[in-house]
């Protein structure tokens, strides 16, 4: 994004308002243009100053930030960045269907968390976001299926294992493919997904609302089982042993990528060989490039969300343009792509429960 980022900070609590103007103006990419005590008069600021990014509480009287998230974004839509506490992580990935692009701690003033505010700030201002219509609550997704394993002589072939990489973007994206598996995906699969400490709890719980498969954060020697989604953890990495369990290690200083998706994808890839089929969804930077290179090596299946469908076209790009991917597809064809993969035969029309 060129020149000054100009900002609309909207929270109730006058400390917080003055915690993140500071930190903002502290940075000449930054100008505050205007603050909001609560959600009516985000809506009315955003209108009026047109901010070219809104950092949103969600907590806040007369209307929440998610109530004011779901009217801008169907009238003037705005980034938007949503700063919570980790209490209130579930609905503040619930935001993001919404129309939010984004979601971080609430920092505090220390260095390392100002610089990491900053950042996810120009990452989010800098991203192209579309009107989206008003509806009654976050889900169901725009469409889903319902299926059961396709019949078949003989002994089962074991089941593909499913390994996904994602990061800014990724939660939409997840939303909508795992929103719209069927009930009876017996397909194990384990996703990494960047998000900041704290987060994946909430992130996991409000999948879990969207699908029909349970949504759980992986465990330290769990088996990986069919027909469950294995989250990592945001404060360690999680892999895959060559038993089938999972297995975590610490996260380094120098690691850029949280929790890394490399390191998912490799091992999944080792593990499970031609059986892996790995998707790489919206993110930036490269992480899980290599990791879908690792899982086509060996003679897996690999899939990319296209760049159209994407909030932020880099992960899944660097992937691509690898020769790492077998196939591309927008968001809202993954999931009748892994229904394929897996053998389960779509019935259409069907609704998610």
């Amino acid at each position: 994004m060129k020149g000054i980022i100009r900002v609309l900070i909207a929270d109730d609590s006058p400390t917080a308002r003055m915690l993140l103007r500071g930190m903002l103006e502290g940075d000449p990419a930054f100008e505050v243009v205007g603050e909001a005590e609560n959600g009516a008069r985000a809506v009315t600021l955003a209108a009026s100053l047109g901010p070219d990014l809104i950092t949103m509480d969600l907590e806040m009287p007369s209307m929440t930030g998610m109530e004011a998230i779901t009217e801008i974004m169907a009238t003037r839509p705005v980034p938007i960045l949503v700063v919570s506490s980790f209490a209130d992580a579930h609905n503040a990935y619930a935001a993001i269907s919404r129309g939010a692009v984004d979601v971080i701690a609430k920092p505090d003033a220390s260095d390392r968390e100002v610089a990491r505010f900053l950042d996810k700030a120009k990452l989010v201002a800098s991203i192209r976001v579309i009107t989206h219509l008003r509806r009654s609550q976050a889900g169901p997704m725009p469409w889903s299926v319902a299926g059961s394993p396709a019949a078949g002589a003989g002994r089962a072939p074991l089941p593909p294992v499913f390994a996904i990489a994602s990061s800014t973007g990724g939660p939409q994206a997840l939303a909508q493919i795992l929103g719209a598996l069927p009930s009876g995906f017996a397909c194990p699969i384990l996703v990494a997904q960047h998000v900041v400490p704290g987060f994946a709890a909430g992130l996991a719980s409000w999948l879990s609302t969207l699908s029909p498969l349970p949504v759980r954060l992986g465990r330290h020697g769990e088996l990986v089982s069919g027909g469950t989604v294995h989250l990592a953890p945001s404060e360690v990495h999680m892999g895959v042993t060559s038993t089938g369990s999972i297995a975590f290690t610490e996260i380094s200083d120098s690691d850029i990528y949280r929790p890394s998706c490399n390191r998912l994808l490799d091992s999944v890839a080792a593990c499970f060989g031609r059986r892996t089929v790995g998707v790489i969804l919206s993110g930036m930077g490269s992480d899980g490039a290599e990791g879908m290179r690792r899982i086509k090596a060996a003679g897996g299946r690999t899939i990319a969300q296209d760049e159209a469908s994407s909030v932020v076209y880099g992960m899944n790009q660097c992937a691509v343009k690898a020769g790492s991917v077998d196939t591309v597809l927008p968001v809202a064809e993954i999931a009748t792509e892994m229904i394929r993969l897996s053998g389960q035969a779509p019935v259409k029309g069907s609704t998610r429960p």
